[in-house]
């Protein structure tokens, strides 16, 4: 088995303006060249772990931004680990992670009572599944945990992927 190639670079955070679905996202560019060497002719989302300055991530996805330029989304949870936000730069170990992610099994059984819901989540690309998964897997206390997979059961059934879930929420508390 060859063993797996490992990536060391340190990038500059970045934060998009009026992005589409990306809008506010912080986030690292990782170059085509150095992509390529994790995942060699690959165009699509795929998932890496390693480290962002002393935090070790796993099963978090790199997304394609054309021209064989990547991006690795940092979350809340990323940057108040590291310490860092857009403006900051940070040290980046990276290789491609082949685990799987799993379904929790309180979202599944919610889903499954939830036709209109569990269809659209189904359908979605399965790294949108992945989305919910992590974020509601994420969540520290049983009451977080059951809100959180109400309020996913609640947009998946209205049809809402993640991110519009969310801007959904932030209009209606105006």
């Amino acid at each position: 088995m060859a063993k797996p190639v490992v990536i060391h670079f340190r990038a500059d955070i970045l934060k998009f303006g009026q992005q589409g679905e990306k809008t506010g996202w912080t986030y690292i560019e990782i170059p085509a060249d150095q992509a390529q060497l994790l995942k060699p002719d690959n165009k699509k989302s795929f998932r890496v772990k390693g480290s962002l300055d002393a935090h070790p991530i796993t099963q978090t996805s790199l997304l394609p931004m054309g021209e064989g330029d990547f991006i690795l989304p940092l979350n809340a949870a990323m940057r108040r680990a590291t310490g860092k936000r857009a403006g900051d730069s940070l040290q980046a170990i990276l290789q491609e992670d082949p685990s799987e992610i799993g379904m929790p099994e309180d979202f599944a059984i919610c889903l499954e009572a939830d036709e209109q819901a569990r269809r659209f989540f189904e359908n979605l690309p399965k790294s949108h599944r992945n989305y919910w998964i992590k974020w509601i897997a994420g969540v520290k206390g049983a009451a977080a945990r059951e809100n959180r997979i109400l309020r996913a059961v609640v947009a998946l059934s209205k049809g809402f992927g993640f991110n519009e879930m969310f801007r959904e929420e932030r209009n209606q508390r105006g």
